[in-house]
């Protein structure tokens, strides 16, 4: 295995590989000049890019509040400037800050943030760098936010080197109109930078591609004195690819954890990293192909080093860009890389090679991460925890029954056979514990787990199930007031509802939160999809992907009306709530309406003046299952509540 990194710009290239890929690329260039009409490779700042150019650059104005967001990364961009060659083109990068620009008004990017990953400049000669002060005016003169950092080829030595071209050019003093500018160390080759987005300050540290104790120091220092921001960390050296690019596609191995610490990446490691656990994302160029890994921190949280670099391909990368889209709402960053120089040519214009690199799609390049944002970063942001809130609060009007199971048992311990559980609505509609022959002591206990958004911390955990049937369930008494009620003109009922990692769909399928007693037989109920052994309501998980179920007999028909869901995973509390309006019936999942709600006129409920039952389901008027999960709170009300007013309202 070779690592494919970059040589320093001090040494001779000669006719080694760095001049080989430079020839490939000139000699790409020279094909897509002919592609697209363009003139001759030569010392002018862009040529055969012109004919691609969008010519129009918008606002920058990203939405700092919305949780997706895309934060840009560029890595380098050495084979664009190379002044000492004569050779400079402005003209892809120049489309990609375009992109970016345009793309943070763009709701379904809003890219909030670029940076730059180093090796801006091929040779570190100020003729490259006043080049590349022209492209990033580009940015500057639209407010875009932005970092950038030195690479080997813009620099020699370490971040004690003192002036150099790179310094000069985008050393701090380019941000002192930056709103995102947060500061540097004293040598200026370090650099801090906070954006906002999601509705919170997120930190960039873009450190020198050698960095010496004085300048890990002082980013130790920069993180401890913004110690509730998530930190991204960009640097040019710190993790490499451990397989090879011999063949194209590239055989990447395993997708997910095919890139090592490189040695002064190590050290990055140790002296940066690993205790602060701030730090959830690096990112690195210098090496090839592109590759990514996970590491534990001193804290045990995933790390994810990242790896992205395109300087060995097509028109070295092009100006090739990777986009992080952040999506705090599904807990994922989505991640795509893309050539805006390439996707702005007609497509009938494009040469079979930029057509090849106008998207990177292969599984190093285009790839999703899942990270719970809440959880990684509560170590340092303290996830709010929503407090419990008293009964009383929660009776609106039409109330009829309000159960719910906290201060009645210790966590763990078992309910007893007989033992009551209150109606706190006060209309007399106590549950009553009932446990089957043979079920073990704690098939019911008391729980602390509950829904983050529901009104009482606390809930019931069922162990029930069928073969055999076993289980303890609840129900209210034969004279209980709920058992005669109709609900004629209209009614809401919801609960909280968690599956645990052992639910089997054989075992516990169609096992039912809640019933109402009395078959549909019984009650005179027949025509299209009609049990007669159905009990007349039932809310239950189906076996077929734990999909929640409203099955109901109405009064104003002989047939059922049937509310279907989508599946639920398991070891997630979900909120339910079945809403009626005195015609029609409306499941939903978490406030939001199901897909199979029916368009049916349903007037109330059918009743046989029978108990309702709690975590029990009938069948032909016998118990035959008993649910398996936690219940929380449950609350019936005579007329329907809007999503407003759900036991889940804010």
């Amino acid at each position: 295995m070779s690592i494919h990194g970059d040589t320093p710009s001090q040494e001779t290239t000669g006719q080694n590989r760095r001049g080989f890929l430079r020839n490939a690329a000139l000699a790409g260039a020279g094909a897509a000049a002919v592609g697209v009409g363009a003139s001759a490779l030569g010392g002018t700042p862009a040529f055969a890019a012109d004919a691609a150019k969008s010519g129009k650059t918008g606002t920058w104005r990203p939405d700092p509040t919305a949780l997706q967001f895309t934060f840009a990364v560029m890595p380098d961009t050495q084979f664009l400037y190379w002044g000492s060659q004569d050779s400079v083109n402005r003209t892809p990068q120049e489309e990609s800050f375009r992109y970016i620009i345009n793309n943070s008004g763009n709701a379904d990017n809003n890219i909030v943030f670029m940076a730059h990953l180093g090796d801006m400049t091929q040779d570190a000669d100020p003729l490259s760098f006043k080049q590349v002060d022209k492209a990033f005016d580009l940015l500057d003169s639209h407010g875009a936010a932005y970092s950038v950092l030195a690479g080997n080829h813009d620099v020699s030595g370490d971040d004690s080197r003192g002036d150099t071209p790179y310094l000069q050019t985008m050393g701090p003093q380019r941000f002192k109109h930056s709103k995102t500018f947060a500061g540097s160390d004293p040598t200026g080759y370090n650099t801090a930078h906070i954006f906002q987005a999601a509705g919170r300050s997120w930190l960039v540290l873009a450190l020198d591609w050698r960095t010496t104790g004085q300048g890990f120091a002082w980013a130790n220092d920069f993180i401890k004195a913004h110690p509730k921001m998530p930190v991204i960390l960009t640097t040019h050296d710190l993790v490499y690819s451990d397989y090879d690019d011999n063949v194209f596609p590239y055989e990447s191995g395993d997708p997910e954890n095919n890139a090592v610490l490189s040695g002064y990446g190590e050290t990055v490691w140790d002296k940066l990293i690993h205790d602060n656990d701030q730090i959830f994302l690096t990112l690195n160029g210098h090496y090839w192909p592109s590759a990514r890994t996970t590491k534990k921190n001193a804290a045990g949280n995933d790390v994810h080093l990242h790896i992205t670099n395109y300087q060995n391909r097509y028109f070295g990368g092009g100006g090739m860009i990777r986009l992080y889209h952040f999506d705090l709402a599904r807990n994922t960053i989505d991640v795509e890389t893309i050539n805006p120089w390439i996707l702005a040519q007609k497509p009938e214009s494009r040469t079979e090679l930029a057509a090849e690199h106008a998207r990177i799609t292969g599984p190093v390049d285009n790839f999703s991460i899942p990270i719970d944002f809440e959880k990684r970063f509560s170590s340092f942001i303290p996830v709010p925890v929503r407090p419990a809130r008293p009964a009383g609060k929660e009776l609106v009007k039409g109330t009829l029954a309000y159960w719910r199971f906290d201060g009645q048992g210790a966590p763990g311990t078992a309910l007893t056979a007989g033992q009551t559980v209150p109606d706190l609505s006060g209309k007399g509609n106590d549950l009553t514990v009932v446990t089957l022959p043979g079920t073990a002591a704690d098939a019911l206990t008391w729980s602390a787990d509950h829904h983050p958004d529901q009104p009482a911390h606390a809930s019931l955990k069922f162990v029930g199930g069928r073969n055999p049937l076993h289980g303890t369930y609840l129900t209210t008494g034969a004279k209980a007031p709920l058992n005669a009620e109709t609900f004629k003109t209209g009614y809401t009922i919801e609960t909280f509802v968690m599956m645990p990692l052992d639910w089997d769909a054989g075992n516990n399928g169609w096992a039912s939160i809640l019933t109402r007693r009395g078959s549909a037989g019984a009650a005179g109920k027949h025509g299209k999809n009609t049990n007669p052994n159905d009990p007349v309501l039932q809310l239950s998980i189906s076996n077929n992907g734990r999909e929640p179920q409203f099955n109901h007999y109405p009064l104003n028909n002989t047939y059922p009306t049937t509310n279907w869901g989508h599946g639920l995973v398991e070891l997630k509390w979900w909120h339910l709530a079945v809403v009626n309006d005195g015609r029609l019936t409306q499941l939903y999942v978490e406030g939001a309406p199901v897909v199979d709600n029916p368009n049916r006129v349903s007037v109330g409920l059918t009743s046989l003046g029978l108990p309702w039952l709690v975590g029990g389901h009938e069948d032909a008027g016998a118990i035959d299952m008993v649910f398996h999960g936690n219940v929380g709170d449950i609350r019936i009300v005579n007329r329907p509540l809007s999503t407003n007013d759900f036991l889940t309202a804010k």
